[in-house]
């Protein structure tokens, strides 16, 4: 009998032990398995032609969950029939290479004895999830799996959200120290990467919800309570961007402030400088005009007379604007 290959999209195929280790299954193993033998992990890039064609014909999946795992754009959302899940989830990468608004996304299908996940891009949550499985910590059924890389995932979230918060705090003291270069740039990009992070976040929020409440028999009630609280650090987590979102509008605003004051205290000057000159520019043209009889012209002392006049007549200006506060 001709062995057949496994997909160039398979990632990986994982056989859990029971005791918090895996170990890796050959495709021939995979066709093989039982449920008897522990939870099987299977985790593919949807983009594979032989995977996507594996999932739909030979997975025995429904045709609804195979759609959903190859599906190209999901948002967070959690489907079941039965005992069997379907989850699509959003998690992040805390890589220098990475941009905030890259959220990367996952879907998987269990019903409690056999994991099925897909992505495009690679996910450090995932990663995280296989080491703990290669240091004998890991988790030892799909329950725990599932649990344990939704928990990988929120986590992974901490480093970007404290990220956004020193971001957004060392813009405040930029605007608070009138250091205004490029600021108002990068709080509008600070504010549209919170945005698209909080877009898909909180769809998130009301997919664990009803995951937490969905009536599934393998999903017990010490799981369920440590996704509550996963779900209550998800929401800390969407708090905490909401509150960088209005402390980037409200240092916008400060900005704003700052700028307008700066443009009114130049044109203050300039008014008051044009205000100060204006009857002195009209006394000096009066006395330039090309006609005869202008006082003057042919005395010697009659350049510095104009100049005492118009000296006076500066210091009488600066004196009755000092009066009136106008400086």
């Amino acid at each position: 009998m001709e062995q057949v290959a496994a997909p160039k999209g398979l990632i990986h195929a994982l056989l859990l032990d029971g005791r918090g280790h895996s170990n890796e299954l050959s495709w021939a193993a995979v066709a093989e398995w039982q449920a008897t033998q522990g939870c099987l992990w299977l985790h593919f890039d949807f983009e594979d032609p032989g995977a996507q064609q594996w999932l739909r014909q030979d997975s025995g999946l429904s045709e609804i969950a195979a759609d959903a795992l190859i599906s190209t754009d999901t948002r967070p959302r959690t489907l079941n029939k039965g005992d069997n899940l379907l989850l699509a989830l959003r998690g992040v990468n805390a890589d220098q290479d990475s941009e905030h608004e890259e959220m990367i996304s996952l879907r998987l299908w269990t019903d409690g004895q056999r994991l099925i996940s897909t992505r495009r891009r690679r996910l450090r949550a995932t990663t995280d999830v296989k080491e703990l499985l290669a240091e004998g910590s890991g988790p030892s059924n799909a329950t725990e799996l599932l649990v344990e890389w939704i928990d990988r995932i929120t986590w992974r979230m901490t480093e970007m959200v404290d990220a956004f918060d020193d971001e957004v705090l060392a813009l405040e003291n930029q605007v608070v120290e009138d250091d205004l270069a490029g600021v108002r740039s990068q709080l509008a990009d600070l504010r549209k990467h919170a945005i698209s992070i909080r877009r898909y976040l909180a769809p998130q929020r009301e997919a664990m919800n009803r995951l937490i409440n969905e009536n599934l028999s393998w999903l017990d009630d010490t799981s369920r309570l440590r996704l509550r609280e996963v779900n209550d650090q998800l929401i800390r987590h969407i708090e905490d961007i909401d509150e960088v979102r209005e402390r980037a509008a409200i240092a916008q605003d400060e900005l704003s402030t700052r700028v307008a004051e700066q443009m009114n205290n130049r044109s203050y000057v300039f008014t008051v400088v044009a205000t100060i000159f204006l009857p002195l520019g009209f006394f000096t043209g009066l006395l330039g005009i090309n006609v005869g009889g202008v006082p003057g012209v042919e005395s010697e002392s009659a350049f510095w007379i104009v100049v005492s006049i118009c000296i006076i007549t500066t210091a009488m200006l600066g004196i009755a604007f000092r009066m009136k506060r106008w400086l």
